[in-house]
């Protein structure tokens, strides 16, 4: 049999023009439909626009020798000398490779501990000890860096640190934690699971909360004990959102956080500790390299949306939910 073919017949400018109308005009019957859901948004839209997407223009001066008395119409263009210089600098790699291991621990050792808290709370049948645990883990996400790194620096210092006398009262040698730079990364991850965790399971509780209750009742009927149904029922309900927020965490594998790293470092553990966040302070505000800085800020921006996209098309490759 020959197939027919159905020749396409092509819309005149007024057909084209009346369905753009159309389109229009039910574009903004849905927005005064949802006009209060879009009112909601509104304050996270223009908080995007001014502090995300207007200071992209800034961007420009990484590929200038900029000076601030000449403004970005007056300064010289240097084309990418500004990026042969960072990835031929012999500090490059080692900040690249502090960054990554720092980023390794996040993903390894702190993303599971926000699952395994969800499901250890979801186990939990008496509400008022629930809500209790719940209160004193969320508590330290609201106390800023400062004063999670003051409180490990009168923890473990060597002067009447709790810690260290501990070790002394049963006979070990004190640790000088805070200028030994093979304490540097535990005392990180430790300080990021101490101050996150909690606040990272209300996402995965929320989750578990609109998991399907017949799913539990089923697996109670084929003789599956708790664990087994935290194993097989409630992980494969919330895989999608676990998927989301990984491949998001991805996507800021180059961005740590300046604050909390710059709070830890010192001249003893420097090399293990220094990241992009803390060089590009280093080069932009102390030094005045203003273009450099804005050169690695914008290498680390182009690694995230590369991480994002590649995350993304693992997870559709697995058949599983990405972010767009």
């Amino acid at each position: 049999m020959t197939s027919i073919t159905v020749p396409k017949v092509k819309k005149t400018k007024a057909q084209v023009s009346e369905l753009r109308q159309k389109r229009r005009a039910e574009l903004w019957r849905r927005i005064k439909r949802n006009k209060m859901i879009y009112l909601m948004i509104l304050p996270g839209i223009v908080y995007f626009l001014i502090f995300r997407y207007l200071p992209m223009y800034g961007l420009i001066i990484s590929f200038q020798d900029y000076k601030p008395y000449l403004g970005i119409t007056g300064s010289d263009w240097v084309g990418f000398a500004h990026f042969e210089r960072l990835f031929t600098s012999p500090e490059f790699w080692t900040i690249f490779r502090n960054t990554l291991m720092l980023f390794g621990l996040q993903i390894f050792v702190y993303f599971p501990i926000p699952i395994i808290i969800s499901l250890m709370l979801n186990e939990v049948r008496h509400t008022f000890f629930k809500r209790g645990i719940q209160t004193l883990i969320y508590v330290p996400h609201f106390m800023s860096w400062v004063v999670i790194v003051s409180i490990s620096f009168v923890m473990l210092t060597l002067d009447g640190g709790i810690v260290n006398s501990l070790l002394e009262v049963l006979g070990l040698d004190k640790i000088n934690f805070l200028m030994n730079a093979d304490w540097f990364r535990p005392i990180y991850i430790l300080q990021v699971i101490w101050r996150e965790a909690g606040w990272g399971t209300i996402v995965f509780l929320a989750a578990i909360t609109a998991v399907d209750p017949q799913l539990y009742e089923a697996a109670k009927i084929d003789g599956a004990n708790r664990f087994k149904q935290m194993w097989h029922v409630t992980l494969p309900s919330i895989r999608s959102v676990i998927i989301v927020l990984l491949i998001l965490k991805i996507g800021n594998v180059l961005e740590l956080g300046f604050e909390h790293v710059y709070l830890l470092l010192n001249a003893s553990n420097r090399n293990v500790g220094e990241i992009f966040d803390t060089y590009v302070y280093v080069a932009g505000l102390q030094q005045g390299q203003f273009s450099y800085s804005a050169a690695v800020g914008f290498f680390k921006g182009i690694v995230g949306l590369i991480m994002v996209v590649v995350a993304n098309r693992l997870a559709k490759a697995f058949n599983e939910e990405g972010i767009y």
